[in-house]
C-alpha cells in the first residue's frame, strides 16, 4: 500500500471541498476544516502552499476565504502533492550514501516516480468531483442568499 504524507491528504481534502462543496463562493478555512476533519491551523499552512502555486486564490475581509484559483478541470493531483511537497521525482530519490557499484535498483525510482507521476497528472479535481457525486457523498449546502429592504 502505497501512502501520501498527511500534508499531501490535507491538501487534497481542502482543494476537493472547494470544488464540491464551494458552489464558486469563497469559503473560510474553518468550514473547510469541520466537513473535512483537518485541524484549521494546519490547513492553513497548507493553503498558504497551495495559494502560492496558483490553486486557490484568497479573499480577505467580510464574507472572505479561499476559492479555486481555476477550473477543477485544469488541477491535477500531482499539482496539489508537488505545491506541498515538492517534485514527485525528489520523493522517490534515495540518497543514503550507497556505494556507487551497489547492487540496489536504484534505476527503479525514477522509473516509478514518472508513472505515478502520470496517474496523477491524469486525476483532476474535477475527477474526483465527478466520483464523489456516483458515490453520491453528500454535498454542503450553499449559502441561502441574504435579502435586504
Amino acid at each position: 500500500m502505497m501512502r501520501f504524507s498527511l500534508q499531501v491528504q490535507y491538501a487534497i481534502c481542502g482543494v476537493f471541498d472547494l470544488a464540491y462543496n464551494g458552489h464558486g463562493d469563497p469559503v473560510q478555512i474553518r468550514v473547510i476544516s469541520e466537513r473535512q476533519g483537518v485541524p484549521a491551523r494546519y490547513l492553513e499552512q497548507i493553503f498558504g502552499r497551495l495559494r502560492r502555486r496558483e490553486i486557490v486564490a484568497s479573499k480577505r475581509g467580510p464574507g472572505g476565504g479561499y476559492t479555486l484559483a481555476r477550473a477543477a478541470a485544469t488541477i491535477t493531483l500531482r499539482e496539489v502533492l508537488e505545491a506541498v511537497e515538492g517534485p514527485l521525482a525528489e520523493s522517490f530519490a534515495m540518497n543514503d550514501g550507497a556505494a556507487p557499484n551497489s547492487r540496489r535498483p536504484d534505476f527503479l525510482w525514477a522509473a516509478l516516480a514518472a508513472r505515478i507521476g502520470d496517474a496523477l497528472d491524469a486525476t483532476t479535481i474535477e475527477h474526483l468531483c465527478i466520483e464523489a457525486a456516483r458515490a453520491e457523498v453528500p454535498r454542503a449546502e450553499a449559502a441561502a442568499p441574504m435579502y435586504f429592504i
